[in-house]
């Protein structure tokens, strides 16, 4: 008798600990606190954009589900070996990258981008007809009204540091008068459009006068850059971002109807919030 009485004790006292974590329950399945402070670390939103990020995954998921679309392991890599062609990388540089600027591991990133390419299969399924490209008159408007955002540093002025010896790299970019024979320094003018998109986003999230993360280079050294300056445009060529406008606004429009499509399903879906973060 006294062992039933531990045994249910501790069963009500699990299924407590649980029920405490939860904060939302969407068609039966739980979002825990965790989950929302995780992606509130991962997507760096706040508690209320992070909750209502993964109840719409969860809407995503059911919806995938009764579709039946899914997406492979290889389906993730070939994405990810595009990305990293495009930016004249290797997969190890490239995943480097990534956690250097977004702060991402390989398998973070390997799920973000599954969740892109299940959501843009999912769109295929819900969209009733196609989205038509953007005329000359939408581009140019829409150019007008962010211009701003176009604006691309020429050039950026670095020092290279490169070694074989990662350690000693560390030191170096770490304490300033560390010298090291291991270590080749090289200064360059690196224009804007020639080098890769990732390694210009990793430059531009750097401080002038410091160094960038350390990354692989595909001779096998390991490089980090020394930001000495940043030559700033002072205007931005319309048709030098013409493709990306058209980009960008195609994926508005698809991510508008996908909006308007979960709005109605989460109104009509069993939701209920137990706690807030």
């Amino acid at each position: 008798m006294y062992k039933v009485f531990l045994s249910l004790f501790f069963s009500a006292l699990l299924s407590a600990e649980l029920i405490n974590g939860v904060s939302v329950v969407v068609k039966g399945e739980a979002i825990t606190l965790y989950d929302i402070k995780e992606e509130m670390r991962i997507s760096n939103v706040q508690a209320d954009v992070a909750t209502n990020n993964l109840i719409r995954k969860k809407l995503e998921t059911a919806e995938i589900d009764d579709r039946h679309i899914s997406v492979t392991s290889s389906d993730v890599y070939d994405d990810i070996k595009k990305m990293a062609a495009a930016n004249k990388m290797s997969i190890d540089e490239f995943y480097e990258v990534i956690r250097n600027t977004n702060g991402l591991s390989s398998t973070e990133f390997k799920e973000k981008t599954k969740e892109k390419i299940l959501s843009q299969k999912l769109y295929s399924a819900i969209a009733y007809s196609s989205i038509e490209l953007p005329d000359e008159e939408e581009l140019k408007e829409y150019f007008e009204l962010h211009k701003t955002e176009f604006l691309r540093p020429s050039a950026f002025k670095v020092s290279i540091y490169s070694s074989q010896n990662r350690a000693a790299l560390e030191k170096k970019i770490t304490i300033a008068m560390f010298h090291s024979d291991e270590i080749q320094i090289q200064g360059q003018n690196l224009e804007y459009g020639r080098i890769p998109q990732e390694l210009s986003r990793l430059l531009e999230n750097t401080k002038i006068n410091s160094f960038t993360p350390i990354v692989a280079d595909p001779n096998g050294s390991f490089v980090s850059f020394f930001l000495k300056g940043i030559d700033a445009p002072s205007s931005v060529d319309y048709e030098s971002v013409k493709n990306e406008m058209i980009n960008l606004i195609m994926t508005q429009k698809r991510e508008q109807v996908l909006s308007d499509y979960f709005a109605r399903l989460r109104n009509s879906t069993d939701i209920k919030v137990i706690r807030e973060l």
